[in-house]
This record gives C-alpha cells, structure tokens and sequence, in this order.
C-alpha cells in the first residue's frame, strides 16, 4: 500500500527539454518564435530557414540586413551558423550583437529553428 502512495505522490518524469530550444533562450531576449509577433525589439524567427533575409513583413530592419536580402542572402543553415558565429562580419552593419556560444549550441538552436514553421 505504501508503494501506491508514494507512486501516486511522486510526479512524471518531464522530457528533456530540447537543447536548441534550451539555447535559444539566449535569443529570446530580443527574438520570439511568434508568426504574429510585432512587439519583439528583433524579427520573429518562425520559418526564418529558407527566408530572404530582411525580408519578414512589417519589421524595420537595419539598411545593411535589407541589403543583404537585395543581394540575394537566405538564411539557410550554413548562412545562419555563420551568422550567429559573427554577424557583423557577415552583414557588416547588421544590428544584432555578438552572441557566440559553441558551435555545437548554435547548431542546437539552427535545428531547433528549423521546426519551427
């Protein structure tokens, strides 16, 4: 009887949290995952692999990001790991700061963006 109560009592084990999602936390600051999300200080980045960068509807982006995406730069996974390694020397002029982190974090977060859709 013992054994029920404490089964009944003790809570589920919690799935581990994905680790890009994890990671992403760091981004959260300024990004969100919202499609609709127009009161973040930075884009949404729900569906940004495969988009035109500078390109999501309705936000101000910096001249040097609306100017990448007129020269043809999308953010495919080896774009966005570039960028988050250092995006100033990818978009030079760009407003997003310097993030870092390891390598193997910023592929966490790029996979874990990837579904987002």
């Amino acid at each position: 009887m013992l054994w029920l109560l404490v089964t009944l009592m003790t809570p589920p084990l919690q799935p581990a949290q994905d680790p890009g999602a994890r990671a992403f936390q760091r981004c959260a600051a300024c990004h969100s995952v919202q499609a609709d999300d127009q009161d973040s200080p930075a884009p949404s980045l729900r569906g940004v692999v495969g988009r035109r960068a500078g390109t999501l509807e309705g936000f101000p982006y910096s001249d040097a990001m609306t100017a990448a995406g007129r020269r043809g730069m999308v953010w495919d996974e080896a774009t966005l790991a570039r960028f988050l390694a250092d995006p100033n020397t990818v978009v030079p002029g760009t407003d997003m700061p310097f993030q870092g982190g390891p390598a193997s974090e910023r592929a966490a977060v790029i996979a874990w963006l990837r579904r987002q859709r």
